[in-house]
């Protein structure tokens, strides 16, 4: 009786199992849109894979563990792959590592093997087809059988050469991850939350929803990159390892990871998964794992395959950057368009390293979407440098004290009445005076992606707006070292030169930074480039109707207005005509501009500098012509060394790029400046 009694519990339960993760995998794979954390969701399929072991006799053909994925949507033409896609196998711990290695070893009667380690992107899969060396063919994974046809929207990635490096006379697949970095992701969600738009909750979610756009253009504008990782075929090339496919792609022109490594044994393999565990926030995109691979050919054939996965590969998953907290309250931030965001103020967390105690909710329609409520059990997400966020509460554990939060009528800044148009789900205060939109305004302005102004952060900008220093972009420009000085707290004359200097070089940004850095409504990034393309000068853009804005590509009427309504206030206007007088340039930047004694260099900064701070570097050879990027490359023509570098300096010295300390750097840049002139 007992034993009915519990085959039949693990049959109901393997059927609710089964339910979850067939509703899971169409909210996340065709409607882009997840409910749980992928920790949750690995969790799910730990547990049916667990019944199922336990009783192989309920397994059925239509289980979450014997398919791959999901059936592709039928908005794009079916592709079937000429080798299935696999999933891989998960370890979650060494110890699960270990049982892999042993295996291996078992299996083979081999020991020592080699291995390559690649960093887990979180992303999504997908194969590219290559034909006489042109680019051919793009598509999904889907269900690992048939996936979708997504060619247009793969040859938006600039990174995908359209024509391989040699000679390729026959058929070639690749397959690897499509990926967004960090600094897109971010920029993506911020213009879509600043356009009342449901922000994407993960890279990796961004990017599926990006690559099954139906307009390729879109997907152009989400400028995704792509690491391959595997070669499918190859004429008749005589490779006998994965490491040597790996050389073979890269030689070929595709993207390969710089970061794969090749190791020896099992211990050097769990060095690298530790080494990147601890070190993943150093890099540009997100990671979530590492992913083993035995090395050579001949030993994968011989481990062969299951149903789902290969036998010669695991991906090693890394704890999960989530946490649990209590949420004690939810007070409303005020943007720079006047946007007000639901801020959760939480019981202080350690994740991954850093101490959260704030996190977005997004907007008023997301707290009534995840039902939370004022003290609450949150689960909290920080991943990598993504703003925290408040995923949902937990239900289970309130205790009927929670509270619901109701979005303020007045703004919590000015006091001004807030509005929320019908068409949006953004509730904005009106008031373009409001003191903390003229503090998230000149913050803004001087951002990376605007103008760029080293030094110029928020408690900067702070200091000087209670000092009555400045009030508008334009009084940036006539501050001086003693002043700065004075009133900024532990600015010292040095700290203050090297602003001064910083806010120097900005003049020459150009129009499309000038643009995006003045922050009309519905004016990023994107919008800006546009602009600055079609009209070439800020005169010739205010001067324009919103009847011939909206003549511009992919410039729609509501951007037209947004834009001709900035040019038509007076007050921009003399802004603008006060930046133009103290030299900030208000045309486009062209080509031809880009010059200088280190003209068509390029340099990666790692490690702590001394004598100057890394942006300031970084602006300063972007001023003399040359190029400063984050990841190295064969490409690269410096790596500048301080204290305490990461793997960039070796990945220099196996690349054969020349290393600079900051000294000699130093010296570089000074004689590159007296020979570009004033």
């Amino acid at each position: 009786m007992g034993e009915t009694s519990n085959a039949g519990a693990a049959g109901d339960r393997i059927a609710v199992l089964r339910d979850l993760i067939s509703h899971h995998n169409y909210r996340y794979y065709a409607l882009d849109s997840p409910e749980i954390t992928d920790n949750e969701y690995d969790d799910l399929i730990k547990e049916l894979a667990a019944l199922e072991s336990d009783r192989p006799d309920l397994v059925t053909p239509d289980s979450p563990t014997q398919r791959i994925g999901v059936a592709p949507a039928e908005a794009f033409a079916p592709v079937r792959h000429e080798q299935k896609m696999m999933s891989l196998a998960n370890a979650y711990s060494v110890a699960e590592l270990r049982s892999f290695f042993e295996r291996t070893e078992r299996e083979l009667d081999v020991s020592p093997i080699e291995y390559v380690c690649e960093l887990k992107m979180d992303g999504v899969a997908v194969s590219v087809v290559y034909d006489g060396g042109a680019y051919k063919l793009g598509a999904t994974r889907g269900d690992g059988a048939v996936g979708e046809n997504i060619t247009n929207n793969v040859k938006t990635i600039k990174a995908l050469p359209l024509k391989l490096r040699g000679e390729h006379r026959a058929k070639l697949e690749a397959r690897g991850e499509a990926y967004l970095s960090k600094a897109q992701f971010n920029q993506i969600n911020m213009e879509r939350e600043q356009e009342g738009e449901t922000l994407f909750a993960n890279p990796r979610n961004a990017a599926a929803g990006s690559l099954r756009q139906l307009n390729p253009r879109i997907a152009a504008e989400r400028n995704l990159a792509i690491y391959l990782f595997a070669l499918i075929g190859a004429e008749d090339a005589a490779i006998e390892t994965h490491w040597s496919a790996l050389e073979f792609m890269r030689a070929a022109g595709l993207s390969v990871n710089p970061n794969n490594r090749r190791a020896s044994s099992a211990d050097e393999v769990i060095a690298f998964c530790r080494h990147w565990e601890d070190n993943r926030h150093t890099l540009p995109y997100e990671i979530d794992g590492v992913v083993v691979k035995v090395d050579r050919l001949i030993w994968q054939d011989r481990l062969g395959t299951t149903a789902k996965s290969p036998r010669w590969a695991i991906a090693y998953k890394f704890p999960p950057e989530e946490r649990t907290t209590i949420l004690l309250e939810i007070i409303a931030s005020v943007g720079r368009t006047g946007a007000i965001t639901p801020t959760a103020v939480l019981e202080p967390v350690d994740i991954g390293g850093v101490t959260v105690s704030r996190a977005t909710l997004h907007n008023e329609d997301e707290v009534k979407r995840k039902g939370v409520m004022i003290g609450d059990t949150v689960i909290v997400r920080r991943a990598g440098d993504v703003i925290p966020e408040v995923v949902q509460p937990i239900v289970s554990r309130r205790t009927g004290a929670e509270k619901p939060w109701p979005m303020p009528q007045d703004c919590p800044a000015c006091g001004a009445r807030l509005e929320r148009p019908e068409d949006e789900a953004v509730t904005r205060c009106p008031n373009m005076a409001c003191p903390k939109q003229v503090f998230e305004r000149l913050v803004h302005f001087g951002s990376r992606g605007a103008m760029d102004i080293e030094g110029m952060g928020p408690a900067v900008v702070g200091a000087l707006l209670d000092a009555g220093r400045i009030s508008d972009p334009a009084d940036i420009f006539d501050l001086e070292r003693d002043e700065l000085v004075e009133i900024v707290p532990h600015f010292a004359k040095k700290a203050a030169d090297n602003f001064v200097a910083a806010v120097e070089i900005s003049k020459e940004r150009g129009l499309e930074k000038l643009l995006f850095a003045l922050g009309a409504r519905h004016v990023g990034s994107r919008v800006a480039e546009l602009l600055s393309q079609r009209f070439g000068g800020i005169d010739a853009i205010a001067g324009a109707d919103s009847e011939l804005l909206v003549d511009v590509d992919e410039i729609g009427p509501k951007i037209a207005e947004s834009v001709e309504a900035f040019f038509n206030e007076q007050q921009n206007l003399e802004i603008i005509a006060r930046l133009k007088a103290a030299g900030v340039k208000t045309t486009a930047v062209s080509a031809g501009e880009v010059n200088g004694a280190l003209a068509g260099l390029t340099f990666v900064f790692t490690g702590t500098l001394s004598n100057i701070t890394r942006p300031s570097a970084q602006a300063q050879v972007r001023a003399l012509g040359a190029k400063a990027v984050n990841s190295v490359s064969a490409k690269t023509d410096y790596v500048v060394v301080g204290k305490s570098p990461g793997v960039k300096a070796e990945q220099a010295k196996e690349l054969g790029v020349t290393v600079l300390s900051e000294e000699q750097f130093l010296e570089l840049a000074r004689s590159a400046s007296d020979v570009s002139g004033p």
